[in-house]
């Protein structure tokens, strides 16, 4: 299509005939567009959802039979919130993954620009993530981070299956466009040790300690936040803290424009939020959108690891209470 000149404008006798102009320009109209560019309060396109840790181990374990380390980089199941049309992230900042490495299994090293954290589920002694060269130990109920750009693998040197879930930025990477993706030329990256008190690791046992210290936020709850060895954020573009509930209590997340994945380390309960009403127990996740509002109540004694992208919100300035409507 011939682009229209600066003479073609002077020649027209009505709008549609500049906006056929335009077109050829590849420029539209700001006065007259088809939806507008900004509208008054957030749109909520996610929505707050619940995935069964139960089914995905099952899935992962028969997959175990057909997937190697050589055909996936990883062997993992995607949490992908149920709205049209979309085909992987959990909520729109951020992903969650549910990952199992078979006894005996490596999975190689790789570093990227998104960072990941991993909450470990069900493993034995002997099942590590390698950072940097260094063995940590994945015990269940700790929480491991790999921040972007540090070499990482996992190598499970038990006699049985591990499982855990990731959470990762990468939908943040992915609408930004930053992403890099290295394979090590060493396929394992060389190992200098084991660290069992490395920085990326908050041992589950460390966490109950401190939760038990830590005052109540509500009857029966308490939270303390999971934060990088310098203070602030556990990582640059997520924030993460544990909640522990005693049986029959109850916190509640006010709609805000952050956006939160929320992992079950122990326990069981409900979430309603607006309509929705979901049964969770430990190994579950649960999706909560920016906009969304929710109460979070516990069946039995239980521990819920919540991560979020409020350092993002934050640092741009548009952290705030999103109004129910």
């Amino acid at each position: 299509m011939q682009r229209a000149s600066a003479e073609a404008f002077e020649k027209v006798s009505g709008l549609d005939e500049i906006y056929a102009l335009l077109a050829t320009l590849d420029i539209e109209n700001g006065w007259a567009k088809r939806e507008p560019s900004m509208w008054a309060r957030p749109r909520q396109t996610f929505v707050p959802a619940h995935w069964s840790y139960a089914p995905a181990k099952a899935a992962l374990h028969a997959a175990g039979r057909y997937v190697n380390t050589e055909l996936a980089e990883r062997r993992n199941l995607i949490l992908v919130n149920p709205i049209p049309d979309n085909h992987y992230p959990t909520v729109r900042t951020l992903v969650a993954a549910y990952q199992m490495v078979k006894a005996g299994e490596v999975a190689r090293s790789h570093r990227h620009s998104a960072n990941a954290l991993r909450i470990v589920l069900d493993t034995e002694p002997g099942t590590y993530t390698v950072v940097e060269g260094k063995k940590i130990p994945m015990s269940p109920g700790d929480v491991l981070l790999t921040p972007n750009w540090c070499w990482h693998a996992h190598s499970n040197e038990s006699s049985a299956d591990a499982y855990w879930m990731d959470i990762l930025d990468v939908p943040t990477v992915q609408l930004l466009n930053p992403m890099f993706f290295e394979h090590h030329e060493e396929g394992l990256e060389p190992v200098t040790g084991t660290a069992m008190d490395s920085p990326f690791r908050f041992a589950f046992a460390d966490t109950k300690a401190r939760l038990a210290a830590a005052p109540e936020i509500a009857p029966g709850v308490r939270r303390i936040e999971l934060e990088a060895p310098a203070g602030g954020a556990a990582m640059a573009t997520i924030a993460l803290s544990v909640t522990h509930l005693e049986p029959a209590a109850s916190f509640a997340v006010a709609a805000t424009t952050s956006s939160a994945i929320m992992a079950v380390i122990g326990g069981s309960g409900r979430m309603a939020a607006g309509m929705k009403d979901f049964a969770w127990q430990r190994g579950d996740a649960l999706a909560m959108p920016a906009g969304s509002a929710c109460t979070v109540s516990a069946d039995d004694e239980a521990y819920v690891l919540q991560a979020t992208d409020e350092p993002i919100i934050k640092a741009l300035g548009w952290l705030r209470a999103v109004p129910s409507t």
